[in-house]
């Protein structure tokens, strides 16, 4: 298993990320600063909106971003809700991309 960074500089370094790229991105909630999980809430202006985060590959012992949820904004709210539900340390930022822009160019 590789060494992983803190989730709060995993989020910091994404939020710089966002704003050198002139993209904006907001901590909706704030998780665990050291293990907490990280959520992508991706606002697209044509009102779709996903709902990314990481699962474990035991194959490849890597982290790829797998996208979750998509729809109207109320059904990506819902299922945030159920999630930090069951888990309360787990972050949930929301970042504003055009619909053109994949979401690969900003997170790690």
């Amino acid at each position: 298993m590789q060494p992983r960074l803190t989730a709060g500089l995993r989020v910091a370094a994404l939020l710089r990320r966002c704003d050198l790229a002139g993209r904006a991105a907001y901590v909706i909630h704030r998780g665990d600063d050291t293990a907490g999980a990280i959520a992508l809430s991706v606002v697209r202006p044509s009102g779709r909106v996903e709902l990314w985060s990481q699962e474990y590959d035991f194959d490849s012992d890597q982290r790829p971003w797998v996208l979750q949820a998509e729809g109207a904004s109320r059904e990506i709210d819902a299922t945030v809700t159920r999630r930090r539900a069951a888990d309360p340390d787990l972050w949930v930022i929301e970042l504003e991309l055009p619909d053109a822009q994949p979401l690969a160019e900003l997170i790690d």
